[in-house]
C-alpha cells in the first residue's frame, strides 16, 4: 500500500488546488475536472475485490484519465477470498486514500476511519449531485448516523438489466439436439442433462460432466446456496429471506422450499449427474471444466466463467463454439417465479470512500477526481473508450466497429487489459445501463442492440428457436415481480455490533460446512443432515443475529421513506 510519502503535488498556492476551475468552456459537466496546472497526484487506493487486469492506469484509457485528471491511481487488490486486509489496517491504523471496502464499511466507520463526503459532494461534485439527486437518502449510512462515507460504485444509477447473466445454465448443444424443449423447472432442466448425458457419455474423448458447481471458497454463495432462494421465488437479499409485508428477516435456508432445492442437488449427486469433485475442485479446475466443452450445465452467473467460455466461442470447432451456455429461469415447480430481475431501486451499497489520511486539500482533490469520473466525459471514457479507436460516431450515434466488437466478446480479458474500458466502472460512481446522455446515446455498451451484437452465432440461433431476442427475454419481468423497498440487502453494510458480527460468521460456518455434507449424503441421511443444521442455526446466538438486521432493514426503509 502506498504511503502518504508517495503523493506530490505540485507546490502552487492552496486556492489552486481547493478551487480548480472548470475545464471546456465552464459546462458543469466538465466542472469537476482537475487541471493539470494543480500537478499530478498519485493517491492509493484498496479495493476487496480482486482485480487480475489491472495495469496500474497504463492501459489507453488509464492513460486519458491520468492525462484529464493529474490522477494517478496506485491500487492494490484483495487476493482470493482474503478479508482480513480491512481488520489488519484498522488495528495499524494505516489506511490508503481511497478505500473500496465492500462489506466491510463499517468496521471502518466505527474506527472513524472514513471521511463524511456530505459537504464535499455538496460543494465541489455537481456531477454526482446530478447522478444521485433522486437518491441522495439512499447513500446515508444509517438511520441514526446519516453522513454519507461511501459513493456508491458497485450498482449503476437507473440500471435497468437488459440480459440474464445468471439463472440455470445450459449447454447450446445439448438444446439444439433435443430440440429446444422448454426449460422451465428442475425436472425440466434435470431431464435434459439426463437426456443427452444418456446418448454421449464422452465428448472429445473424455468424460462428460452433466453438471458441476463452483463451491470454492466465498463462490459456493453463488454457485450453491444462491440458487436455493432463486429456484424457490426470492430476490437475492444475501443470506436472508425479508418477509416484505413485517420487514422480519431469517436465514433463507429455514424455508421448508429450500430444503426441496438441496434434496434436489442430493438426488443428483446420488443419480451421477452432480460432479463428484464439487465441493473440492478449485476455482481454475471449474473452469478448465467448463473451457474443455464436457459440462453440459452448471449454475452460476456468467462473470464467474466467462475467461473459460471465451476459449469455446474462439475454437476452430464449431461444435465446440456450440458448447457455450444459455440462461434459464429455472425454479422448483411452476408456481415459483424466478425474481433476478426484481426492482430495487437504486441500492446504493458498495463503493468507494475516502479516509483520513487524506489532508483537506486532498480530500477536496480526490472528491473533484471521483466527480469528473461521474461526467459525461468520464463515463463515455470508462464505458465506451477512445473515439476513433474504440467506438465511432455515425448520424449522431456511437456505434462500435465489429473488428472491436468481435475482440471484446471473444477475448474479454485481454480486451479489458489492453484497453481498461471497463476497469474503472467500480472505481466511481456510474450510470447504469438504459441510461441515455444529453445526445440520446447511452452511457454503457449494455443496451438490446448492442447486446444482440455481441452474441455469437449459436446464441442467436437458440435464441430464435425459443422466440426470444435476449436470454432476459426467457425471465419473468420487472414488473411482474413488485418493487423491494429495502433495495436489496445484501448491499447494506453489515451492523457493527459484535452480536452480529459474530454470529454471522458462525452461521456461514456452519452453512459452508452442512450444505455441502446435506447434498453428499445418501438420500436416507439427507433429511437428518438438513435437520441437523436448521437445529444449528436456531441458536440463540444466531436468532439475535436475525433480529439485528431485521431492525437494520426497519431503519432502512424509514431512511429511504420507501415503507407501505
Amino acid at each position: 500500500m502506498a504511503s502518504k510519502r508517495t503523493k506530490w503535488v505540485a507546490p502552487v498556492a492552496l486556492a489552486s488546488i481547493v478551487g480548480l476551475t472548470a475545464c471546456g468552456g465552464g459546462s458543469s459537466d466538465n466542472s469537476a475536472a482537475a487541471d493539470t496546472e494543480s500537478g499530478p497526484i498519485t493517491f492509493s487506493l484498496f479495493s476487496a475485490d480482486t482485480n487480475p487486469n489491472w495495469t496500474g492506469m497504463k492501459d489507453e484509457v488509464g492513460q486519458v484519465i491520468t492525462e484529464k485528471t493529474g490522477v494517478t491511481l496506485d491500487s492494490e487488490f484483495a487476493i482470493g477470498g482474503d478479508t482480513q486486509k480491512v481488520s489488519l489496517m484498522i488495528a495499524s491504523g494505516d489506511y490508503p486514500d481511497l478505500i473500496m471496502p465492500k462489506g466491510d464499511t463499517s468496521k471502518l466507520v466505527e474506527a472513524g476511519a472514513l471521511v463524511d463526503l456530505t459537504s464535499l459532494i455538496d460543494q465541489y461534485a455537481p456531477n454526482i449531485k446530478k447522478m444521485f439527486a433522486d437518491d441522495m437518502n439512499r447513500l446515508k449510512y444509517s438511520k441514526e448516523d446519516q453522513s454519507i462515507y461511501v459513493i456508491p460504485t458497485y450498482n449503476g444509477v437507473g440500471q435497468t438489466s437488459f440480459d440474464a447473466g445468471g439463472g440455470f445454465e445450459l449447454q447450446l448443444e445439448v438444446l439444439k439436439e433435443l430440440g429446444y424443449p422448454e426449460i422451465r423447472t428442475l425436472e425440466d432442466y434435470e431431464n435434459a442433462i439426463k437426456e443427452y448425458y444418456a446418448k454421449h457419455p464422452t465428448i472429445n474423448g473424455q468424460p462428460t460432466i452433466p453438471m458441476t458447481l463452483n463451491a470454492d471458497d466465498w463462490k459456493i454463495m453463488i454457485g450453491v446456496t444462491n440458487p436455493a432462494f432463486l429456484a424457490t421465488g426470492l430476490p437475492d437479499n444475501g443470506e436472508f429471506y425479508i418477509n416484505p409485508e413485517t420487514f422480519e428477516v431469517q436465514l433463507h435456508y429455514k424455508r421448508p422450499e429450500e430444503k426441496e432445492y438441496f434434496r434436489w442437488l442430493n438426488k443428483m449427486y446420488n443419480e451421477g449427474l452432480l460432479d463428484k469433485e464439487t465441493f473440492t475442485q478449485k476455482d481454475d479446475q471449474y473452469k478448465a471444466k467448463i473451457s474443455s466443452g464436457r459440462v453440459l450445465g452448471t449454475i452460476n452467473q456468467e462473470w464467474d466463467y466467462s475467461e473459460a467460455e471465451n476459449v469455446l466461442k474462439n475454437s476452430s470447432d464449431e461444435t465446440m463454439q456450440n458448447r457455450i451456455f444459455g440462461h434459464f429461469p429455472v425454479t422448483l415447480s411452476e408456481e415459483y417465479k424466478d425474481h433476478s430481475f426484481m426492482d430495487v431501486g437504486f441500492p446504493g451499497g458498495y463503493g468507494i470512500a475516502l479516509t483520513t489520511n487524506l489532508s483537506e486539500a486532498e480530500q477536496i482533490r480526490a472528491i473533484k477526481f471521483l466527480d469528473w469520473m461521474a461526467s459525461d466525459e468520464g463515463q463515455i471514457l470508462t464505458q465506451w473508450g477512445i473515439e476513433g479507436k474504440h467506438y465511432n460516431v455515425e448520424d449522431g450515434k456511437r456505434v462500435i466497429p465489429q473488428e472491436v466488437q468481435d475482440r471484446k466478446t471473444k477475448d474479454s480479458a485481454g480486451f479489458a487489459k489492453e484497453t481498461g474500458i471497463g476497469q474503472y466502472t467500480t472505481m466511481a460512481p456510474h450510470y447504469g445501463d438504459g441510461v441515455k446522455d444529453s445526445t440520446g446515446n447511452y452511457y454503457t455498451t449494455n443496451f438490446p442492440e448492442q447486446i444482440q451484437a455481441a452474441y455469437t452465432q449459436p446464441e442467436k440461433d437458440a435464441l430464435k428457436e425459443y422466440g426470444a431476442e435476449t436470454w432476459k427475454d426467457l425471465f419473468p419481468q420487472p414488473e411482474e415481480l413488485g418493487t423491494s423497498p429495502w433495495g436489496a440487502a445484501f448491499n447494506m453494510p453489515a451492523p457493527s455490533d459484535p452480536a452480529y458480527t459474530v454470529a454471522f460468521q458462525k452461521q456461514t460456518d456452519i452453512v459452508r460446512k452442512r450444505i455441502p455434507e446435506a447434498i453428499l449424503a445418501t438420500p436416507d441421511k439427507f433429511d437428518a443432515v438438513y435437520d441437523g443444521m436448521l437445529q444449528e442455526l436456531n441458536a440463540p446466538d444466531i436468532v439475535k443475529m436475525e433480529e439485528i438486521f431485521s431492525q437494520q432493514v426497519k431503519d432502512t426503509v424509514e431512511l429511504w421513506g420507501t415503507g407501505k
